[in-house]
């Protein structure tokens, strides 16, 4: 009999002005992925069980997929043997020194806008590594995972926060890529504004310059500690300048979002602590007390309206978690499931991770 494992992996907002990057938050919009190896296709017959056995065997297999997708991913015109999803499960099975195996039927089910700065590409690969790892027990921890995913993205903030959830930091020391649990304070809240225009990252990439003066380098990485301390603080000067003082990225992009002026504008006037890109855009993020939010987030969506944009906005929970999974059984007769099982069927499997310190605080 086959296995199937089911994923859900969240939507992550990165950057947040001075965290180029580096820095990412989980948002509650969800890619669910179903993922078997078809017992027809994958070594004619042979018992999955014995398959991943003998597919440490050194002799190469194409890694065939038949894709379905549903919600915001219907119509997404990508190959299957290009879609990240199937890059993510190649590269875990190239990690791992396993092949990967052929037959593989997906089925992939988003509430993440594309395009838009939430992660959608990062969400498909971090999918695609922990299936492979559940499906083909491939052992790899939380940091492999975020390791992984971030070779297919090529930057890991996006990646890190999808894995472990909350906020978080991805950067690299001693040689190695490091993930690890930023504290977000408790009275602040993220408000995402999504247009209804999208933004490519190729795109957004290409604005930036090559190089910058040690000046500008400087200023970035004080306006990093900024954010990290402000999110922890609830600091509303250090949050208002690393959101909307950052030098990196947001200067050369933000002629790309229309009416960006105008929404960061509104935002503030509601009681935003600060408004800046999510990701490279073009959804726009801002933080605000929590008590606050909803207004915010009524703010953006207005100043888009009355630019002509259509835009969804919503406010963020309080602490999105990083992905779960779940494998399971299904009936040798039935046929490619619609999606993923309901809410209440899915549990973690990754390890328990100790509570983040809480920092002092000052007025």
């Amino acid at each position: 009999m086959s296995r199937r494992v089911h994923v859900r992996v969240p939507a992550s907002s990165t950057n947040l002005g001075a965290g180029f990057d580096c820095i990412g938050v989980a948002v509650d919009r969800w890619l669910g992925v179903s993922v078997t190896i078809d017992p027809a296709d994958a070594s004619r017959g042979v018992p999955v069980e014995k398959w991943i056995e003998s597919a440490r065997a050194s002799a190469p297999a194409a890694c065939t997929a038949v894709v379905e997708r549903a919600g915001s991913l219907e119509g997404l015109a990508v190959a299957p043997a290009d879609d990240r999803i199937v890059v993510g499960f190649r590269a875990a099975c190239e990690d791992a020194g396993r092949e990967p195996p052929p037959g593989l039927r997906i089925h992939a089910d988003s509430t993440i806008p594309v395009a838009r700065g939430l992660g959608s590409s990062a969400a498909a690969a971090v999918a695609g590594v922990v299936a492979a790892n559940a499906l083909l027990d491939l052992r790899l921890s939380d940091h492999d995972i975020v390791r992984v995913a971030a070779r297919v993205e090529g930057h890991p903030d996006n990646a890190a926060a999808a894995v472990l959830g909350g906020a978080t930091l991805a950067a690299s020391a001693g040689g190695r890529l490091d993930a690890v649990p930023l504290w977000m304070h408790d009275s602040l809240a993220l408000v995402l504004a999504v247009p209804d225009f999208t933004l490519e990252t190729a795109e957004a990439r290409r604005r930036l310059p090559a190089s910058v003066s040690h000046q500008v380098a400087s200023r970035a990485a004080a306006l990093s500690g900024a954010l990290v301390y402000g999110l922890a603080t609830a600091d509303a000067t250090l949050l208002a300048a690393a959101l909307e003082e950052d030098v990196l990225h947001v200067p050369y992009r933000r002629a790309l979002i229309t009416a960006f002026d105008d929404v960061v504008g509104a935002a503030r006037g509601a009681g935003a602590l600060g408004t800046t890109l999510s990701g490279s855009g073009s959804t726009l993020v801002a933080i605000a007390h929590r008590a606050d939010a909803p207004a915010v987030a009524e703010a953006m969506r207005g100043a888009w309206a009355a630019a002509g944009v259509a835009a969804e906005a919503f406010v963020n929970p309080p602490r999105v978690g990083g992905y779960e999974v779940v494998v399971s059984q299904p009936r040798e007769d039935a046929g490619m499931e619609a999606g993923p099982p309901s809410r209440t069927g899915w549990m973690s499997r990754r390890s328990a991770r100790k509570e983040l310190p809480r920092p002092s605080t000052h007025s």
